[in-house]
């Protein structure tokens, strides 16, 4: 990262005080530990990529709670049917973890294609005063730093949650979850809609045998991510992630748009875990 000048530095500064200060109150909200499963299918296709079908799973374990940290074993299993028999398979293997302050952050991740390694990851992030500091140690050994405003995965979605329940409607943050080689960074622009009164509209998958999840708040969320290496000015998001989430950090109804076609998930297993209870 090249050295800020004078002016833009003082403008750093600025944002990040403030953003610290709301990391503060987002770390009172709890996240809730459980093990959701989302089946995967086809919802449209509107690109100049042939896909005529998607089937897979995503497995998202999610345990630990803001005293002890939090823990995410991942995985997402997808086939990409073209047509004519041509058919992709991928499956992405990810182990996150990060504290409850959102000071340190470990990751790994293995993604395959077509049963063949295409992508070896394992580092972690320290945020340091003045900028957060990267170690990989794969694919690469690479040391190299991210500017102080970024967040990581946990902290991004209670600062949504955070913004959800003070009625703000739009947030905008740059997020490093040590996706692809390690070294990829996104700006975030999250759309969060009004809040969804559960007379209205019913949960009708695996969180509707939770009968404690009825009565928690819930919203409507659409995170686009752009690539921050990209040229400045209007910028088309490399995908967008829309879902409801719970004030409890549990999301059902998935769409994730990859542009030229759009992916369902629909929660079919829900287990709700115990966490540690905070001294």
């Amino acid at each position: 990262m090249q050295p800020f000048r004078f002016l833009v530095a003082l403008a750093a500064a600025t944002a990040v005080t403030a953003s610290m200060g709301s990391a503060a109150r987002a770390a009172s909200i709890e996240l809730a530990a459980h093990r959701a499963v989302y089946d995967l299918t086809l919802a449209r296709a509107t690109g100049k990529r042939q896909i005529v079908a998607v089937r897979g799973r995503i497995l998202y374990d999610f345990s630990g709670s803001s005293c002890e940290g939090y823990a995410l074993q991942f995985r997402q299993v997808s086939e990409l049917d073209s047509g004519e028999g041509k058919v992709t398979l991928s499956d992405l293997r990810a182990t996150t973890w990060e504290d409850g302050a959102a000071k340190t952050f470990k990751f790994a991740s293995q993604n395959y294609l077509d049963q063949q390694a295409v992508d070896t990851v394992d580092g972690q992030a320290e945020r340091r005063p003045d900028s957060v500091s990267v170690s990989l140690s794969k694919p690469r050994t690479k040391e190299f730093a991210l500017d102080a405003g970024m967040v990581f995965p946990a902290e991004h979605m209670r600062r949504i949650i955070e913004a959800a329940r003070a009625g703000t409607s739009i947030l905008e943050l740059p997020v490093y979850d040590g996706s692809e080689t390690g070294e990829k960074v996104f700006n975030t622009l999250t759309v969060i809609g009004r809040e969804i009164d559960p007379s209205e509209k019913p949960m009708n998958d695996a969180a509707a045998s939770h009968p404690e999840l009825a009565g928690l708040k819930r919203w409507p969320v659409t995170i686009s991510y752009f690539d921050r290496t990209s040229a400045s000015g209007e910028q088309t998001p490399v995908y967008s992630l829309s879902f409801e989430v719970l004030e409890n950090g549990i999301s059902r109804a998935l769409s994730l748009d990859y542009g030229d076609f759009v992916v369902s998930g629909h929660m079919t297993q829900l287990d709700l875990k115990e966490a540690k209870p905070c001294q």
